[in-house]
């Protein structure tokens, strides 16, 4: 792998027992940075194809290698599968891959991005690195080239992403309480500012349609929704399992946007809830579980691309998976205190899961890989782009209307 010897990277066989364990990269770092504050993985992420899978590795390096591990060469044959790093120059919190221009649209069109910008040919990957400055570095995959810089956060960036539509819209998290919506494809000019939360924000995701976004505060008790068509604020989600929150740390949607998954803690224990995002309405809580392991923090949590499993990362395990709706979880790793997680991304396709860990190594998972039914699959379509509100006045049976609203789940999955 390309990178001096102190900060190497390579594939390491592991001796977990584990089965659902694959594979596991590990770094190699002086003994005199091993152990101390900086080495963190809080990020990773896979392309949207599939192809590449990238991790902060911490001492502000991000390593960006090809999917499956043992690729040689790109899909059409023409791009180089070599592995890369990036040097940022300051710790990285948040990292997201941009969607990759088709062929077609090669040398940019109308894209001011690739206008008097010699490392951008309008066919780039495109990877933004969130930094602990505030400052976002836009890279081009492909070349190893800086390309763009961002600046306007006054504290840590601690979340980014590329809003599912393909576009060239990045959208950033920062402990300086903001969101901004950037505009890449005109160099960042075009930036919103989103206000709201009273302290750091810890999480954010948008919904398939890119109609909302949430964010979750990390101590200022919020679960906000935004709108993107407007940019402006539309509601705080209170209640959940407990009334009075005292740490939010993640939430994201599921693939049809009909749900949202937050993370949060109090009276001496972590719970998930399930909400309707468009009623504020709670469906469902996973909360039994956790208590049982005290005040194990849950650090990231994410759908499955199917919609049907969530996965969930604690400081003492590295991941487990919940089927909604259905009692405690149907997977779980061993607890590993020694290297605890602090995010998860699953491959586009499904079936594997990365966890970033606290020693920033990077571990890969066999997740469930169970195929949806055929009421999921009608469901997941209709609510891609059918709201809650919309559902509700159709003439349908009271247990198909349910089921189209998600309130058929069991309240409380123990």
């Amino acid at each position: 792998m390309c990178s001096n010897e102190n900060n190497a990277a390579e594939p390491q066989p592991t001796s977990s027992s584990d089965p659902a364990l694959i594979l596991e990269l590990k770094t190699r770092r002086p003994p005199s940075l091993e152990g101390r504050p900086g080495c963190e993985t809080w990020s990773v992420d896979f392309s949207p194809d599939g192809a590449w899978f990238a991790w902060s590795m911490g001492h502000g390096i991000v390593w960006v290698v090809a999917w499956p591990l043992d690729a040689q060469e790109g899909q059409d044959g023409d791009v180089d599968r070599g592995d890369k790093s990036f040097s940022c120059g300051h710790p990285v919190w948040g990292l997201a891959f941009g969607p990759r221009a088709p062929k077609s649209s090669a040398a940019g069109g109308n894209n001011s991005l690739s206008k008097g910008n010699k490392n951008y040919d309008g066919n780039a990957l495109l990877l933004a690195t969130g930094l602990e400055n505030g400052t976002i570095k836009i890279w081009n995959v492909f070349t190893g080239a800086a390309m763009l810089e961002l600046h306007g956060h006054e504290g840590v960036v601690r979340n980014l992403l590329f809003l599912p539509n393909g576009t060239l819209t990045l959208v950033s998290s920062s402990r300086d309480k903001t969101l901004r919506v950037w505009d890449l494809a005109l160099k960042g000019k075009k930036v919103h500012v989103l206000s709201g939360h009273k302290d750091w924000i810890s999480c954010c995701c948008v919904s398939s349609d890119c109609s909302m976004m949430a964010t979750v505060g990390r101590f200022d008790r919020m679960v906000c929704l935004w709108s993107l068509r407007s940019y402006t604020f539309i509601r705080n989600l209170t209640g959940g399992a407990h009334k009075t929150l005292y740490l939010l740390s993640a939430c994201d949607f599921s693939p049809d946007g009909a749900l949202l998954a937050t993370a949060a803690f109090s009276g001496g224990s972590w719970w998930i809830d399930l909400w309707d995002p468009y009623t504020a309405q709670k469906l469902a809580t996973l909360v039994d579980y956790f208590e049982d392991y005290g005040q194990n923090q849950i650090s990231s949590i994410q759908f499955s691309p199917s919609g049907v499993h969530l996965a969930i990362v604690t400081d003492d395990r590295a991941l487990g998976i919940w089927e909604p709706g259905k009692p405690g979880l149907s997977m779980q790793t061993e607890a590993d205190r020694d290297s605890n997680g602090l995010c998860c991304k699953y491959h586009p396709q499904g079936g594997v899961v990365a966890t970033g860990t606290r020693n920033g190594h990077v571990r890969f998972w066999r997740a469930p890989r169970a195929v949806p039914n055929l009421r999921h699959l009608c469901r997941a379509a209709l609510r891609h782009s059918v709201s809650t509100h919309q559902v509700e006045p159709l003439p349908l049976p009271k247990r198909i209307l349910e089921y189209l609203t998600y309130r058929d789940i069991a309240p409380h999955a123990t």
